[in-house]
């Protein structure tokens, strides 16, 4: 009966809990103070920890809140109903979509966006440089840019150059 009343309590959340893991916070403190399967403090401990592990916020904390309420097998229920709202909806719109694919006007806007969306990311890179200039900064952008004119890269390759320098000029305070 418990896996049941966990699977409702945190579909439940999964399905009304818009905008992000931190949405999901009243329905837990709900469920702290009615179902007695955590304390508030406990629950504090979850946000601090799931906000550290990689990963979602809301399916973190309700790992947590599983395995304290019922075990692994608990974690496993609560997890799954949180994530299962979210994995229906998208499997349901992409069906629906799924007709529009070939429609010429669709295709347009979709290929509309794409530039748009390029501008609004660069818009972004250029507030943060400009709130934030630093000439390493500065300078791992331009190298990365023309290394990626000339060779094509998986992103990641970037994101690990980037994550690397910027771990070595923390290291050793390289900043202007």
């Amino acid at each position: 009966m418990i896996y049941l009343n966990l699977f409702l309590q945190f579909f439940h959340i999964g399905l009304f809990s818009f905008g992000g893991g931190y949405a999901t916070l009243p329905f837990l403190y709900h469920i702290a103070e009615n179902q007695g399967w955590y304390t508030v403090k406990q629950l504090t401990d979850m946000i601090a920890i799931s906000s550290i592990t990689p990963g979602p916020v809301g399916v973190n904390v309700a790992t947590f809140a599983g395995f304290t309420t019922s075990g692994i097998l608990g974690s496993l229920v609560a997890t799954i109903s949180v994530i299962l709202p979210s994995y229906i909806i998208v499997i349901i719109i992409s069906k629906a979509l799924e007709q529009f694919e070939t429609n010429k006007n669709v295709r347009a806007a979709i290929y509309a966006l794409k530039p748009a969306g390029c501008g609004l990311l660069a818009a972004v890179g250029v507030d943060m440089f400009m709130n934030n200039a630093n000439l390493l900064g500065m300078f791992l952008l331009l190298v990365l840019f023309l290394v990626s004119r000339k060779q094509k890269h998986d992103p990641l390759f970037y994101l690990g150059v980037s994550a690397v320098v910027g771990l070595f000029a923390g290291f050793f305070h390289l900043t202007a």
